[in-house]
């Protein structure tokens, strides 16, 4: 089992940056590839970044790529998710996601554990 924290949402203007973090504790964290995923009121769940393992590949949704970084740091257990030049349209719940493997998978359904979520809030 692995269990999942998320911390670091709130509201923020347009242009605006926040910093979200993923918080493992359980299993060997370093086994597990982590994904960010969003949901706004009344849509499905929509990828939005992921890291391997060791950290050495990443994957980004079309629409974050250039503004969002995902890394983690295994010494502490944790996923980071830097969002800069945020937009209206970024506003949602963020979770992250493990799933034991080394890749950096971006389907809702690879993943098996799911953190509670934080909300992002962005004002125009």
């Amino acid at each position: 089992q692995v269990q999942l924290v998320e911390s670091g949402g709130g509201l923020v203007q347009a242009g605006g940056s926040l910093r979200l973090s993923c918080a493992a504790s359980g299993r060997t964290f370093i086994e597990y590839a982590v994904g960010w995923f969003r949901q706004a009121p009344g849509k499905e769940h929509e990828f939005v970044a992921a890291i391997s393992w060791s950290g050495g590949t990443t994957s980004y949704a079309d629409s974050v790529k250039g503004r969002f970084t995902i890394s983690r740091d295994n010494t502490k257990n944790t996923v980071y998710l830097q969002m800069n030049s945020l937009k209206p349209e970024d506003t949602a719940v963020y979770s992250c996601a493990a799933v034991f493997g080394s890749s950096s998978y971006t389907r809702y359904r690879q993943y098996d554990y799911w953190g509670q979520g934080t909300q992002v809030t962005v004002s125009s």
